[in-house]
């Protein structure tokens, strides 16, 4: 949703996506106030680096994918 221009949301937006199974998040990205962009997958979180919205959901795309593909082994 749009927000005002902040040092947290340059490009004047708040995205949360994630993927829950079995409530357990495994995939999500989301750029939290205090943390800024951030990429969850599994239990580890590391730093994301937002270009475009269009890259982003390519992005968690993935990571669901390679997440299912996990689970079905």
């Amino acid at each position: 949703y749009d927000v005002p221009k902040a040092p947290a949301t340059p490009y004047g937006f708040k995205y949360s996506l994630v993927y829950i199974r079995k409530r357990q998040r495994l995939v999500g990205y989301d750029n939290h106030e205090h943390k800024g962009d951030h990429r969850h997958f599994h239990r580890a979180t590391t730093l994301y680096v937002f270009t475009t919205v269009d890259r982003l959901i390519e992005d968690f795309r993935r990571d669901v994918a390679a997440v299912k593909k996990e689970l079905e082994r």
